[in-house]
């Protein structure tokens, strides 16, 4: 499945998470959430986060052999 991801792919899927995540994590903060749906929401967060990370692991290794790409650095702090 990863060869036939575009690197473009790979960006635009570690952007989205990552602003899903942020997105979650102030949710979490807020009184918003119901006491019974916490556990499923962290649940959520973590899914999200563990998504986030296989596709840093897979970006890292496209920088590998792409050096056109920007930086890690560079992607996660620019905005979506």
């Amino acid at each position: 499945m990863t060869d036939n991801l575009t690197s473009n792919a790979i960006i635009y899927a570690m952007l989205s998470l990552n602003s899903e995540i942020l997105l979650q994590k102030d949710y979490l903060d807020s009184p918003d959430v119901p006491e019974q749906d916490q556990d499923n929401e962290e649940g959520i967060l973590a899914d999200l986060e563990q998504a986030f990370m296989e596709f840093i692991d897979l970006y890292k290794t496209r920088l590998k052999t792409d050096h056109s790409l920007p930086s890690l650095e560079e992607l996660l702090q620019s905005e979506l």
